[in-house]
């Protein structure tokens, strides 16, 4: 790891520099040079541009040959049209998508120890040559790549672009001053749609004087990695592909198989090498990925500002980037717990309380009992109109074999005992309750002592007409059906949750499991769902959702009815030679992926956070896939450590486990990172930060409010106005999660490059600048570690500035400088 930091250092060292010890000292950027080289680039560029317009050219052909061949009318003809229709055109919207800043890179290498090339059309070899330096330091550049966002070939096969995710382009983020391979030279290419901005050079040999085409090799700019840092930042996050750096390439080609763990601090990059690591996969095996990946985010929020990085990249559609309160189909997670209710609701001890809500919710005066599923008559609705005596759960009258047949109360707890008995979903238990009522009806009825007889005599087939004929005219009967209707309701989660919310039931069920107090808590919070469950939901009550759709499962629904024939194709019997296609290929593939709830790779970013209840529920969706797993232990909102590593540990499963730790903070200055330093000691006392890469000279700014709303209202609105001025990208308010709808209402107008969120909003975000609002009601919102492991989150989330608004809860000293940020 210490190679690795002095190779950034050395690299930012040797930014700017000429190749050779002769060269001359480093000075202010040449301009004639860089104009020179951004025209090379240009012609290049041009150069692709002409290639990958054949290349649509081609794809359009196909679309339109394919189109020909349906026209032929068999069925062959139709399915081979179906399927090279959807490959073309999958082919062409990649190339139409990538006219945006898909060259970015470019690598000059010496000659390799051997002469074979990859199906890229690049040499294989990583070392140089023996002689590809000569005695005198000089050498030639044997070999030069550009890299890009897919791969293009010339009409000889010759490379013009390298695939970023292809081996021949790892030296191009691997290689490093202490171990540069064959790399001379590495150049950042800056971009618009088909015109070059400019280029950014590191040099990873300073000590050669290197010739390219028997010139001397040049070197402009200020250091490929400082310049994309400095860039200014926008409302979704940018790809880091042309700025991927030597430890985190080793994580996105990291093998697939098994668990790949990554651990860093903020700013380190883990969000970006977990959606790099999903195309590289892709691009590696995408055969063995059509399974789909699977990416988790923490908030919403940062799934819109990550979800265009991976179309950025090449690749869409295979990729499902999902809010972990959006992972269960129909939910979505629009309200907030309070921690203590967020420490219940998140518990391992949570499942056993779903597990018998599940089935105590079939009982009378359940969910069940209060209202039918959907498509089911209440057993008042259903019973026959000629019924004078009144019908309800508690017992069961039917008229078979003559007579009136019943079982009373005690009777079908006995029966409704021996049905739950099983281990099977609630659901998927309920025609072995209609079976064990026929058994107790049959009993009853004292027709089994009739269909003993027949056994006795051999006669088993007429005992069997018997019984079926017993269990047949019973089944029918309106009033079985509708009281089965009524007793074993097909349950469904949201029911289960909202008869979870009366505090009785609730009690009962939770008994030994919670606490009464917390039992008291847990249904107070469930009745915002309302009396059918549909109302708001938290993330952590999807979880919940998710759980129960696994204790209750879904019963098999009947098959539909294939769609009506024409009358002619039937007679003509087409429908035989030409079976009718409802869908297309790529609209089943659409359709496959939306429905899909179990995936070949999962990655689940900010892990740390993840309670144990949503780690069963990511769990599910893996259970036989291959997992990268990306946290950091500082940032953990989750209060209870050694539970949600146990619940972890339970979805990975026996998987081997490959680690990897991200070290450098590209994110922070140093003047920003030392400042949340100082938090994470007391979070996390000997925890190591990340060593940030670049210094602004820029220190944190201190200011305190007055002590009333109003006056914190203005403050904050004049620190934020006075930053947007500052910086050309975002500015975010960071404030405590209570204060969310206050802090909308502080810079309301102040417009769209200003984005207000709440404390736990802002994981894996970034901003130009940060108005960080109360440090001490930030750390006060949680237990006293959660709520420093979230204050520090929220102080690194700036690129540039951070401003820091202290009220008179945060005790501030002479300079502003609140209490919990002093030395």
């Amino acid at each position: 790891m210490a190679a690795q930091e002095a190779a950034v250092d050395s690299a930012h060292a040797a930014a700017g520099s000429a190749t050779g010890p002769g060269a001359p000292a480093p000075g202010p950027a040449d301009d004639s040079a860089r104009a020179g080289e951004i025209a090379v680039e240009q012609r290049h560029l041009d150069r692709v541009y002409r290639r990958l317009e054949e290349k649509i050219h081609e794809a359009e052909f196909l679309m339109a040959d394919a189109a020909k061949r349906g026209q032929v009318g068999t069925p062959g003809a139709l399915a081979e049209r179906d399927a090279q229709v959807f490959r073309a055109g999958v082919h062409l919207s990649r190339l139409n998508n990538e006219f945006e800043d898909f060259l970015f890179g470019r690598i000059d290498l010496l000659a390799g120890k051997d002469g074979k090339k990859g199906p890229d059309g690049a040499y294989t070899s990583v070392e140089p040559a023996d002689d590809a330096v000569r005695p005198d330091g000089t050498a030639a550049i044997a070999e030069t790549l550009h890299i890009g966002r897919i791969g293009v070939l010339d009409s000889d096969y010759a490379p013009l672009v390298i695939d970023w995710r292809a081996p021949a382009a790892a030296p191009f983020y691997r290689s490093t001053p202490v171990d540069p391979g064959r790399v001379v030279r590495r150049r950042v290419i800056r971009s618009k749609g088909r015109r070059v901005l400019g280029v950014e050079d590191d040099l990873m040999r300073p000590e050669l004087t290197a010739e390219l085409d028997g010139a001397p090799l040049p070197v402009v700019g200020d250091g490929a990695l400082m310049a994309v840092l400095g860039q200014a930042r926008g409302h979704t996050m940018r790809d880091i592909v042309s700025s991927i750096q030597a430890e985190q390439d080793l994580v996105i080609r990291a093998p697939a198989a098994s668990v790949t763990e990554v651990s860093g601090g903020p700013g380190t990059g883990k969000t970006a090498v977990a959606l790099h690591r999903a195309a590289y996969l892709l691009y590696q095996d995408r055969r063995r990925y059509a399974g789909g990946i699977l990416v988790v985010s923490p908030t919403p929020l940062l799934v819109a500002y990550t979800e265009g990085v991976l179309p950025s990249l090449g690749e869409e559609g295979q990729v499902a980037i999902r809010a972990l309160g959006s992972l269960v189909e129909g939910a979505e997670a629009t309200a907030y717990d309070d921690p203590a209710v967020a420490r219940i609701k998140g518990s391992a001890r949570m499942a056993r309380v779903l597990r018998r809500a599940a089935r105590g919710a079939l009982e009378p005066g359940g969910a069940g009992a209060r209202a039918a599923a959907p498509g089911q008559a209440t057993l008042e609705e259903a019973a026959p109109e000629e019924t004078a005596e009144p019908v309800g759960t508690d017992r069961l009258r039917v008229v078979a074999l003559g007579r009136r047949i019943e079982l009373d109360a005690a009777e079908l707890r006995r029966v409704r005992q021996a049905a739950l008995g099983g281990t099977a979903p609630v659901n998927l238990l309920r025609p072995r309750a209609r079976k064990l009522l026929l058994d107790a009806l049959w009993e009853r009825s004292g027709a089994a002592s009739r269909a003993d007889e027949h056994l006795s005599r051999g006669d088993a087939e007429l005992a069997a007409e018997l019984r079926a004929g017993f269990d047949e005219d019973v089944s029918s009967e309106d009033r079985f059906l509708a009281f089965l209707d009524a007793w074993w309701p097909e349950l469904t989660p949201r029911r289960v949750l909202a008869a979870m919310a009366d505090e009785r039931a609730l009690g009962r069920w939770a008994r030994r499991v919670l606490t009464p107090g917390e039992a008291r808590r847990l249904a107070r919070s469930l009745r915002r769902a309302g009396a059918d469950g549909t109302g708001p939901l938290s993330v952590h009550d999807v979880a919940l959702l998710d759980e129960l759709e696994a204790v209750l499962g879904t019963p098999p629904r009947p098959r539909r009815a294939r769609r009506e024939l024409d009358p002619l194709d039937a007679l003509t019997g087409l429908d035989e030679l030409m079976p009718q296609r409802e869908e297309t290929q790529r609209e089943r593939a659409e359709r496959l992926a939306a429905e899909r709830t179990e995936y070949a790779h999962v990655i689940v970013d900010e892990a740390q956070d993840l309670t144990p209840m949503q780690w069963r529920m990511v769990g599910r969706r893996g259970r036989t896939a291959t997992w990268t797993v990306v946290g950091d232990p500082a940032q953990s909102s989750w209060p209870d450590e050694e539970e949600a590593a146990e619940a972890r540990d339970e979805a990975l499963g026996r998987r081997q486990r490959r680690r990897f730790t991200l070290t450098v903070n590209y994110r922070n200055p140093a003047e920003i990172a030392e400042l949340a330093a100082k938090v994470l000691a007391l979070a996390m006392p000997g925890a190591a930060s990340p060593r940030a890469v670049r210094s602004t000279g820029l220190r944190p700014r201190f200011t305190v409010a007055p002590p009333t709303d109003a006056a914190l209202a203005r403050t904050v609105r004049d620190e934020t106005r006075r930053l947007l001025e500052s910086v050309d990208g975002t500015v975010g308010v960071v404030v405590a999660m209570d204060r969310r709808a206050q802090a909308a209402e502080w810079v309301a107008g102040l417009g769209e490059r200003v984005v207000p969120l709440g404390s736990l909003e802002a994981k894996g975000l970034e901003y130009d600048a940060t108005v960080l609002v109360s440090p001490a009601e930030i750390a006060d919102g949680a237990a006293a570690s959660v709520g420093l492991r979230t204050l520090y989150v929220a102080l690194t989330r700036a690129t540039r500035q951070l401003t820091v608004v202290a009220t008179a809860k945060d005790q501030p000293d002479g300079d502003g400088v609140p209490d919990l940020l002093r030395d």
